[in-house]
């Protein structure tokens, strides 16, 4: 087991005290007020409680840094420090129907990385049902609690599980899944749409999924899934086989032997 890090414990320390509150929310989910962000975008007082405390917590920490925040914006820190990436409950609309899985996201992101983009070097994706903390940090590998994880060794797409998020009302672009969808599901053993994208890259990272397909997805939804996944030894690329994943909010990802096949699958159906 890796010893962890000061920032990982920060992250779990912040993510396990804010694990319990969203599960006494989701037992009484029938009371939450609910308000409308947008079609079929509902903000919960829980998403918004469970944010307060993350920011508490992390703030508490690292009082510099700034912080970008699926409910609450951008937080400006000082800007040669890193930033908090937080999506306090991924798996909003799971959530607030009593369906069991969703997550909380943390990630660091470090304002010059690679190339001088930014680079995303510390990660947690924290199921507060399962209480399993996924996490990783930039050339430590990627971990569930003590456990070191891989990404599958499947090499036939034949026998490979891969997970998807479909678009909805208002989101995504349905032409473009549809002949996605079209390429992939006749090669593959099955499709999976879980409804949370932090966890399905956290399972990816497992080795539970083979692979991974979405667009359309913000910097919160990913960052933390996307370091797991290439600390588990996994790839991570945008739909064209770029390394602009990040940037785009689109993404595919999978292990070494499958990366190449999927991508020649998207990248034909999008011709």
């Amino acid at each position: 087991m890796s010893a962890q890090s000061g920032l990982i414990t920060v992250l779990e320390r912040a993510v396990r005290k804010t694990g319990p509150r969203l599960r006494r929310d989701f037992g009484e989910v029938q009371h939450l007020q609910v308000s409308r962000k947008g079609p079929a975008d509902f903000v919960s007082m829980a998403d918004k409680r469970a944010e307060e405390t993350l920011v508490e917590e992390l703030r508490k920490a690292r009082p510099d840094w700034g912080m970008l925040l699926e409910e609450g914006g951008e937080i400006a820190g000082d800007p040669t420090k890193p930033r908090w990436i937080v999506d306090p409950l991924d798996g909003t609309t799971n959530f607030l129907h009593g369906i069991p899985h969703f997550s909380i996201s943390v990630a660091v992101e470090e304002p010059n990385g690679a190339g001088g983009r930014p680079e995303i070097t510390t990660a947690m994706v924290y199921n507060p049902i399962t209480d399993e903390g996924f996490w990783a940090e930039k050339g430590r590998g990627a971990w569930l609690q003590g456990q070191r994880l891989r990404v599958s060794s499947r090499r036939d797409l034949s026998e490979a599980l891969i997970a998807t998020g479909i678009p909805f009302l208002g989101h995504g672009n349905f032409a473009e899944w549809t002949r996605i969808f079209g390429a992939v599901a006749p090669e593959v053993a099955g499709i999976r749409r879980f409804g949370s994208a932090a966890l399905d890259l956290a399972y990816v990272a497992a080795g539970r999924f083979d692979g991974f397909w979405e667009s359309g997805l913000k910097k919160w939804d990913i960052a933390a899934g996307m370091l797991l996944v290439k600390e588990a030894g996994g790839f991570v690329t945008d739909y064209r086989g770029a390394d602009r994943a990040y940037e785009k909010g689109e993404v595919l990802a999978s292990n070494e032997q499958m990366q190449t096949r999927l991508h020649k699958l998207v990248a034909g159906a999008l011709r």
